[in-house]
């Protein structure tokens, strides 16, 4: 678990109220199509059906009253694999290198804790997405699988996604 250094951002759970606000943190990274395998085109609609899940617990990182990131909790898999959590975060551009990420993934790791998983898997990080591979190993993450050119990224062409894992 990685430690929980002051930060300014207050994280919360989503509300009904929130919808149109994540969608505006999460339209930028979803239509750059380099770092979640969603549809580019993907409606507000179907992405905020996709983000708010019936089995996705919503969180939003908060800023000085604004929306800057969110991210949403999950148990990974069903029966026996139920104890394994599963995160997907999205920071807003504007946001970002403000230590937002990091402070949702502490956050997240807490209340999975505080939830009873006794793991979290990260099933598909985009190889690419250097930042991110980063500071989730900083989290304490560790690369325990790699599907050879998973991904159809818009800029590189077929790169791996990972697979990474923290026992909690």
């Amino acid at each position: 678990m990685i430690a929980d250094n002051a930060q300014p951002f207050v994280i919360r759970s989503a509300s009904e109220n929130d919808r149109s606000n994540i969608w505006r943190v999460l339209e930028p990274t979803f239509r750059a199509g380099a770092t979640y395998p969603v549809p580019r085109d993907i409606s507000e609609d179907a992405a905020l059906a996709y983000w708010f899940s019936p089995a996705h617990d919503v969180l939003v990182a908060v800023d000085g009253g604004a929306i800057v990131g969110t991210y949403y909790l999950r148990a990974n898999n069903q029966g026996g694999g139920a104890h394994v959590a599963n995160c997907g975060y999205v920071v807003a551009p504007a946001a970002m290198r403000r230590g937002v990420a990091r402070a949702m993934c502490a956050h997240s790791l807490e209340r999975a804790c505080q939830r009873g998983f006794l793991a979290m898997q990260f099933n598909f990080v985009i190889s690419t997405n250097s930042r991110a591979v980063m500071l989730w190993q900083r989290c304490g993450f560790e690369i325990c699988g790699v599907l050879p050119g998973a991904f159809d990224h818009p800029e590189h062409g077929m790169v791996d996604a990972l697979v990474m894992y923290q026992r909690l």
